[in-house]
């Protein structure tokens, strides 16, 4: 009974030491439904896997909003145990990729160019004016640029850049997918833009990254793997779909070809 009793006590310590709170650096960009780590309740999909796996685990998160530019720099000084979202594929002059353990993707963004839905079918070279949020990075235009044959317009605010293209003050915006379906279906006057596929666009997954805490991120891994329901349940929650489903779909609405979309 003594044994019992002094394993049971054992085991509940050994809960108690693993359970630990923890601070998340997240970006300061509405990006939701993928995150919002600026809202007070409801902080997207990202931030719900993460609370599922708080519940599950006992670890307890605590979200640190702040520019996309200070995250890297907080995490190498460990005034943030995590970053989210991040990705091996982001360049940044602070940490390197090699360094940090990469969750298993939250969530899957479906990013891109942006017009109007009149004026799709386009080349790159027919951009001329793209909008682009700062702190973000135009990899898949850098060379447009470079030439100068396209010129960035950067935006602080994601609905303002939507404006600019709906008033045809900019050709197009590096945008996600979701994102953009949101920011539409909540404000008034602004219409829906969509995704051109004869332009650059990519599905990118989101991860949770950390430089010392590997275990955190293979429990977060593990649980994801475990709990393929759950997660899906909760994407279906804020309406996440993949690439692979939208494609067909779009194909159709802009009438291209396979041949005709990027690659």
């Amino acid at each position: 009974m003594k044994q019992v009793l002094l394993c049971l006590l054992l085991m509940l310590f050994s809960t108690q030491l693993s359970a630990e709170k923890y601070i998340v650096g997240a970006q300061n960009i509405g990006y939701y439904p993928h995150y919002d780590f600026s809202a007070s309740e409801d902080k997207g999909v990202g931030w719900a896997i993460l609370e599922a796996f708080s519940a599950h685990s006992g670890h307890e998160f605590i979200y640190l909003s702040m520019p996309i530019r200070r995250l890297q720099l907080e995490l190498l000084k460990g005034h943030v145990d995590f970053v989210c979202p991040d990705n091996p594929g982001w360049y940044n002059q602070v940490t390197k990729n090699t360094d940090k353990h990469f969750s298993s993707p939250l969530t899957n963004a479906i990013t891109g160019t942006f017009v109007s839905k009149d004026n799709t079918g386009n080349t790159m070279a027919r951009i001329k004016r793209i909008a682009m949020p700062l702190g973000f990075t135009p990899v898949n235009w850098q060379q447009q640029v470079d030439k100068k044959q396209t010129k960035l317009v950067w935006v602080s605010d994601i609905e303002a850049g939507m404006w600019l293209v709906q008033k045809r003050r900019v050709d197009a915006i590096d945008l996600e997918m979701h994102v953009a379906s949101h920011i539409s279906k909540n404000v008034n006057g602004l219409a829906p833009l969509t995704l051109d596929l004869t332009l650059p666009h990519n599905e990118i997954p989101f991860m949770l990254s950390s430089l010392r805490h590997k275990g955190i991120i293979d429990e977060l891994n593990q649980f994801i793997e475990n709990n393929p329901n759950k997660i899906r349940e909760i994407k279906n929650t804020y309406g996440i779909i993949s690439f692979r489903k939208l494609k067909p779909e779009l194909m159709k609405e802009q009438r291209v070809s396979e041949a005709q979309v990027w690659q």
